[in-house]
Formats: C-alpha cells, sequence, structure tokens
C-alpha cells in the first residue's frame, strides 16, 4: 500500500500505508454518480502521476488505470499477463518477455519494447531522482547507473541487462536467480512510457500519456482531483465497465467517509477505523469489508546493546496481549498475528509464531529475568499518523509495567514526516511501531526486505537467514521457494529481530449509485474498470 513499499529504499507499502486514512486534500463538493456513466472516488492527493516515480498507493490508484504493466494481479492475486502475451525463463535469471501486438498509448504512438526498456532505464539512473529506482536493483547493469558514491558520475545510462530483441521481444537479464521476478513485474514503476514522457518529464507528470483502460480528461488538478474517461483505443483484458472515474483528493478520511455518507462520493477505500461501526449501522451492505496483507510490528534496534538479547525482545513480546488490544481499540476487527506472513499470502502457516506471539506474563517474565533485565528509560516510538497507534501504545506500556516491571516508560510521537527517514539513519533509541504492506504479494517481499542483513532497519544480521532467502529466490518452483522461504521465517522468529502485532482489516464503502466495487488488498486497491454506474 505504500509501497505499498515499506523498509530501507523500498518504502512504498510503509509510506503509503503508513498515512492510509489521514491524508490528502479538501475536497470540493460534488454529486457521485450520474447519468453519464461516471463514478467519484474519494482518496489522499497523489504525489506524482508517473509510474516509476511514486511509492504512494494514492498515485498508483490513479496511474494503475493510466497504465497497463507487463503484468498483473487478479483480485485473487493472482499474476495474469495484461500488456504481456508471455514471460518466461528457463534458468530464473535470464527472462524473455513478448509482448501482445497491437496496442498503443493514448496519443496513438504504438507500444513497444523500446517503450518499456525506456521507462525502466529513465527510472534506474541514479541521478533522475526517481522514487522507483530501487525496484530495478535486481537487474544487471543496476550498479553501473547508481554508484556508491553519490557524487560520483554513473558508469551508464541504461540497464544492460535490458535487450530489446525486436518490436516485441524483451529480454531481462538478472544479477542472480530471482525466481518472484514475474511478480515483481506487477509492480507500477515497470510501467512503459512514451516517447512524449521524456520530452519534457514535470509537464508529462501533470498530464500523463499511458496505455491503460483510461486516459487523463484533462490535466492534474493538483490538490483537488483527477478525472480519467475510458481510452477508446484500449485492445487489453480490463475493459471498463463504467464511463470514467474522478479520483478526489481529501485532507481529511472522516472528512471523505462524511462526503460518502452524503453520496457526494461513490467509493472510498479505507472508512476510519474509529467510524467502522458507525458506518456499518448506517450504511449497512454498503460498507466493504476486506482482508488485507498490512501487519503492524514492534521492531527492536538491535544495533543498541541493551536490546542485543533474543529473550529481552522474546520476553517484550509475550508481555503484550495483542488480543486485548484488538477488542479495545480495533473492536476485534483486526486479525492478531501468529506469523510473519500475513493469511493471505501462499507460505504463511498458521500458528508459525508460536510462544513468540502468545500473551504469556509469567513466561514473558522469566525470560526478561533471564536476560538481565532492562535498566533506564524505555522509549517507545510510535508516529502520529493515527490516534489508534497512541492508544495502543499505551496498553503496551502498562502491560511491560505491570508484566516485567519496567517502570520507566517514555513515548516518542514522531512526526509522520520524519518517521521513516528516522529509522532509516537508525536515530530510534527504544522499540517502535510500524507497518508493513507488500510491493507484491510473495512471501520473499515480506521477509527478505524485513530481515536481510543489508536491508533490515534493526540492525540485525544472519547469514542463515540470508542463505536461505537466496537459496529460495534461485528455486525452480514456487513451492520449494516456499518451503526455503518458511525456513528463513523460522530464523526471523527464533531471534525476533522485530515481533508482528495483527493484520489490518480493511473497510470500504460504497453509494447506492455504483455496484460491483471491488477493493483488493493488493497495490492496486479497487478494480476501477469493474465499476458499474447506476
Amino acid at each position: 500500500m505504500t509501497s505499498r513499499k515499506g523498509v530501507t529504499r523500498r518504502a512504498a507499502g510503509l509510506t503509503a500505508v503508513l498515512m492510509t486514512l489521514a491524508i490528502g486534500t479538501a475536497a470540493c463538493g460534488g454529486d457521485g454518480g450520474s447519468s453519464d456513466g461516471t463514478f467519484v472516488a474519494g482518496h489522499p492527493e497523489p504525489d506524482h502521476l508517473i509510474p516509476g516515480n511514486t511509492t504512494s498507493a494514492y498515485s498508483w490508484d490513479v496511474t494503475d488505470e493510466l497504465f497497463e504493466n507487463l503484468v498483473g494481479l487478479d483480485k485473487n492475486g493472482n499474476v495474469v499477463e495484461q500488456a504481456a502475451q508471455s514471460v518466461e525463463s528457463k534458468d530464473q535469471k535470464v527472462w524473455t518477455i513478448k509482448l501482445r501486438p497491437g496496442q498503443k498509448f493514448h496519443n496513438d504512438e504504438p507500444v513497444t519494447a523500446q517503450s518499456f526498456a525506456d521507462a525502466w532505464n529513465h527510472a534506474a539512473y541514479g541521478p533522475n531522482g526517481f522514487q522507483g529506482n530501487d525496484y530495478f536493483s535486481q537487474i544487471q547493469g543496476y550498479a553501473d547507473l547508481n554508484p556508491e558514491d553519490e557524487n560520483a558520475k554513473p558508469k551508464a545510462d541504461k540497464l544492460s541487462g535490458v535487450k530489446v530483441v525486436d518490436d516485441l521481444t524483451l529480454q531481462v537479464t538478472l544479477d542472480a536467480p530471482f525466481s518472484q521476478f514475474k511478480l515483481l513485474l506487477t509492480h507500477p514503476a515497470y510501467a512503459p512510457l512514451p516517447k512524449a514522457a521524456f520530452a519534457d518529464i514535470k509537464a508529462f507528470d501533470n498530464k500523463p500519456i499511458g496505455n491503460g483502460p483510461y486516459m487523463m480528461d484533462g490535466s492534474w488538478e493538483r490538490n483537488r482531483q483527477v478525472k480519467l474517461k475510458v481510452f477508446p483505443g484500449y485492445t487489453g483484458p480490463r475493459k471498463p465497465r463504467n464511463k470514467g472515474v474522478t479520483w478526489k483528493s481529501y485532507a481529511s478520511a472522516d472528512t471523505a467517509y462524511t462526503d460518502l455518507r452524503a453520496g457526494r462520493i461513490d467509493v472510498m477505500q479505507s472508512i476510519p477505523a474509529a467510524k467502522v461501526p458507525e458506518a456499518q449501522r448506517i450504511l449497512g451492505e454498503r460498507v466493504l469489508p476486506r482482508q488485507t496483507g498490512t501487519f503492524d510490528y514492534l521492531g527492536f534496534p538491535v544495533f543498541d546493546k541493551r536490546f542485543a538479547n533474543p529473550d529481552l525482545r522474546r520476553a517484550i513480546s509475550m508481555a503484550i496481549d495483542r488480543n486485548g488490544i484488538n477488542k479495545a481499540v480495533y473492536n476485534g476487527t483486526y486479525t492478531v498475528a501468529d506469523s510473519m506472513l500475513p493469511p493471505l499470502i501462499k507460505g504463511h502457516r498458521k500458528g508459525a509464531c508460536g510462544e513468540l506471539c502468545t500473551y504469556d506474563p509469567a513466561k514473558a517474565k522469566q525470560l526478561f529475568d533471564k536476560a538481565g533485565g532492562f535498566s533506564g528509560t524505555l522509549e517507545l516510538y510510535f508516529s502520529n499518523a493515527q490516534p489508534s497507534y497512541e492508544q495502543w501504545m499505551q496498553i503496551v506500556a502498562n502491560q511491560l509495567k505491570q508484566n516485567l516491571g519496567i517502570q520507566d516508560i517514555q513515548f516518542r510521537k514522531i512526526p509522520v514526516s520524519d518517521y521513516l527517514s528516522m529509522l532509516r539513519a537508525r536515530e530510534e533509541k527504544g522499540p517502535y511501531r510500524q507497518n508493513w504492506e507488500a510491493d507484491y504479494p510473495s512471501a520473499q517481499n515480506y521477509l527478505e526486505p524485513q530481515f536481510h542483513s543489508t536491508k533490515n532497519r534493526m540492525g540485525w544480521t544472519s547469514k542463515e537467514f540470508d542463505d536461505l532467502i537466496a537459496k529460495g529466490n534461485a528455486a525452480p518452483s514456487e513451492q520449494e521457494a516456499i518451503a526455503l522461504y518458511n525456513q528463513a521465517e523460522d530464523v526471523a522468529l527464533r531471534e525476533a529481530p522485530m515481533v508482528p502485532l495483527w493484520i489490518w482489516q480493511g473497510f470500504g464503502g460504497k453509494s447506492d449509485k455504483v455496484d460491483n466495487v471491488i477493493i483488493t488488498p493488493f497495490a492496486t486497491g479497487l478494480v476501477t474498470h469493474e465499476v458499474t454506474v447506476k
């Protein structure tokens, strides 16, 4: 969501989801769906409309319909071909991609293999500063475009691992075998760009030209709305069942919810948690619950010697009553985590977290004493993005005082705009609240970015974990890959550099003017082209 990106350079899901219910711009009022066959959806303001230059779920709401990737995800998270006719590899390292013929951009320029190569090279070239840069890091030649010394001139401006074979064929060579590459291709950063984009990339951001089922209806009205209409030349699999959508921006999720109740917008993907009981009473069946892949966790600064003992980390985890907090703060709507993977991800094993995620104050105190206890001030970090974060952190503090005897606990409430940069710089001095929403539905994307020795925030290192992830990435089949990822998960659970808490439950809503509203738990969110207007 974000996404959605998470740790280190990969910040989409977290950056996006971190503020999921809180941001945007005050929207002008207006009617929802009307007789012209269009509808209105409310969401926070995007930051960019060029797919390779955003890690915001709010931008993806728009770009997913303006652009069509080689492959996408269906509502169940399965990979389906879109602009590609096939994506194949015999060794997980060299991939051959065949495009579906006859595709065009909204300006009638043909969509070719070069359209993808140009977009990827532009996003991967470090000096361009695109937010999606890191998504290309596994492609051969990436290091030449992104020298470690930021002041050094890159050795190249094109990825050596991307070869245009002919107008409809791409060959992509990775640095190492990666069984999840086809899933990675679903990420918005891998969308193509027309030649017109590179003439004036900043102007293009205001009125992008894509190859998707919808095209811009005018320019982006910043801090107000983005209007899309159906592209008549679209030949792909996502045929729109409506005539267009207006994405209206809101500064407050509460304001968007008020407009949903009043019928001024037709779709809201995330009703604020505090408003859900009211929405269920008032909107009834027009509330749309959904499972999500986003979970909250408590991370530990393992680089700080005070938190280096795994027994201390386990003690803190087992002193937290997850079920009690879920009921008190989220009305029991969330799912208590029992794994490092949410249930909707292949590879989730019920109960994998075991006693680490089980509330057991007596065992927690034994482990705490075994670790030598904790002296000094225990600082707990969270952002100001949601009131619920402080609510449940207060409960956690009380439980740590009562169950472990830690009396000196202080809160560090950080502005959301500074929170991720603080964590990236490892400036936290105690356990911190964070959440994760993967970029694509793979066990690998939940485990590698969060725990790999060169990527995680906690300062945790484990050659055993890293080796298992590498073997999973190179595995010849999904089943073999998942088995290896599960072994890596067991290492992370054993050491507990971070501990999972609960899985978010999503609640969207719709007006009575639209039907067939599908909101997926993946980066695509609302399946815009399926919405029908009465």
